[in-house]
């Protein structure tokens, strides 16, 4: 575990970065303050890079678009792997009729909707269709009432043996600089331990996220495990699926973890990271951030 000063040097020893989203590339108050340095260094340096998310609420075209809006126009939708591509392909493959349940947002079930599944959320369940529910998504910690729907969600997957999915495995994720928020990944472990029954989780530490990305790489070039870097602000998440996975791993400072509590965390997981690093934004000439 080294403790690097600026993100340049870490870009400099890989040929592929893949970079988590949130906590990493942007927080609650948008994109890290200038963040486009750094990928405008890694397009000046001819090195290619990932985003490796969670985020399971937007499709990639939707989720490049939220980028450009923030002034960060390099991220274009073949640069990004989310939870939510997997959830779609394993729904695409194994639920052939009926709905899919979800918790979520309107967005978030759109996406899977593309592929012509009819979906409805939880709330919209009730007996005279329950029978026809295929499948259940946990997508997303917005668009839901938090109590009359969890209970529904209970009593769904307690009436009906059908396959859960979590598109995101997040457990939380940060609000502000001091505190945390619920993620969809914390209520679906709930769930789960209420009803005593295992969901199918996409999302890293998952390998299979690891493995659609380091496929995507091979198509362009010939790629080994260690020229690629990951970069993410989680331990258990981001470092852990890196590890896991045999890549070298950054834990950045800007995100769920804070240096106050680093040698604490580490300690009490056992997840150490290749390399620290306060944030992933390097400056105009690179030596800092």
């Amino acid at each position: 575990m080294q403790r690097i000063d600026n993100f340049k040097s870490i870009i400099d020893k890989y040929k592929v970065v893949f970079f988590d989203a949130f906590g990493v590339l942007k927080n609650y108050e948008g994109l890290l303050p200038g963040i486009e340095k750094t990928f405008a260094y890694l397009e000046e340096q001819g090195k290619e890079y990932y985003i490796v998310t969670n985020d399971a609420s937007r499709s990639p075209v939707q989720l490049a678009e939220s980028y450009h809006r923030g002034g960060l126009n390099f991220i274009n939708p073949d640069r990004i792997v989310s939870s939510g591509m997997l959830t779609k392909e394993y729904l695409d493959l194994k639920v052939k009729d009926g709905i899919v349940a979800y918790l979520g947002t309107r967005n978030s079930a759109h996406y899977i909707e593309s592929s012509g599944m009819k979906t409805l959320p939880v709330s919209e369940i009730n007996e005279s269709n329950i029978d026809k529910v295929n499948a259940l998504a946990f997508l997303d910690d917005e668009g839901f009432d938090w109590s009359k729907d969890l209970n529904k969600t209970v009593n769904l997957i307690r009436k009906r043996t059908i396959p859960v999915i979590v598109a995101n495995t997040d457990r939380a994720y940060p609000l502000t600089i001091s505190d945390v928020s619920i993620a969809i990944g914390g209520i679906a472990a709930m769930i789960e331990s209420v009803v005593g029954k295992q969901f199918i989780r996409f999302g890293k530490p998952d390998s299979q996220m690891f493995m659609f990305a380091y496929d995507l790489v091979r198509a362009r070039a010939s790629i080994n495990k260690s020229e690629i870097v990951m970069v993410g602000d989680t331990l258990n998440t981001d470092i852990l699926g890196g590890n896991k996975f045999g890549l070298d791993t950054v834990l950045v400072l800007s995100g769920n973890t804070l240096s106050k509590n680093l040698d604490t965390i580490i300690t009490a997981t056992g997840i150490i990271p290749t390399y620290i690093c306060e944030s992933a934004v390097i400056d105009n000439d690179g030596l800092g951030f």
